[in-house]
């Protein structure tokens, strides 16, 4: 389960989502709603998610305190086509560690990897990772492939269901009803122009 602090950025996305819900109950147990989601909004989850370290750098080698390091930061995140296209900043450190200093070359790059998005039951998911572009060293793609392929899509994926839950837990100070989720399933998820569009049905008790 994803904790609580890389829930919150798309809880603004989602809380509406909830309300939708609490309107539709009443018409039917299953509700059925579109939710549109932004490439900013899968950004700021991203960064949440995986560029949380000091400077908002994720090390694929190393750490702050090496001085052999390669580390990835600046997550950009657009829409191309039906594809999600992240691009990342890299700069990196390759040789030895000799008395406390590198020996051996420095590169700074960018990589760009492309996602199609996936409805995964309650969960936002990501798959078919292709690669774009890399950098020219053959160590340093070593180390990003698997990153861009593995790593970045993983830590995008978001529970919905959970963090629809945690937005009820406050509906009844906001609305006057108490709201509980019981299930909550995605049926697709497309990219359409500047949005990600969800499409899913949820059985909402109100009481």
């Amino acid at each position: 389960m994803l904790k609580l602090d890389m829930r919150r950025t798309l809880n603004s996305l989602l809380f509406v989502f909830a309300l939708l819900l609490i309107l539709l109950a009443a018409a039917r147990p299953a509700a059925a709603v579109e939710v549109k989601i932004s490439a900013s909004a899968l950004e700021r989850t991203l960064v949440t998610q995986l560029f949380n370290g000091p400077d908002g750098r994720y090390y694929l080698r190393g750490n702050p305190h090496s001085s052999c390091y390669v580390y990835a930061d600046s997550p950009h995140v657009s829409f191309a086509d039906d594809r999600i296209v992240v691009d990342v900043h890299t700069r990196s450190r390759l040789g030895a560690s000799v008395m406390g200093r590198c020996l051996g070359v420095s590169l700074s790059t960018n990589a760009r990897v492309s996602l199609v998005p996936d409805a995964e039951e309650e969960s936002i998911g990501f798959r078919d990772a292709r690669i774009e572009h890399m950098s020219e060293s053959r160590e340093l793609n070593f180390l990003l492939v698997p990153f861009l392929s593995g790593k970045l899509p993983a830590q995008m994926k978001v529970n919905a269901a959970d963090l629809v839950r945690q937005v009820l837990a406050r509906s009844k100070e906001v609305t006057g009803y108490s709201c509980t989720l019981g299930t909550l399933k995605m049926h697709s998820l497309l990219v359409e122009g500047d949005a990600l569009v969800m499409d899913a049905d949820g059985d909402l008790n109100v009481d």
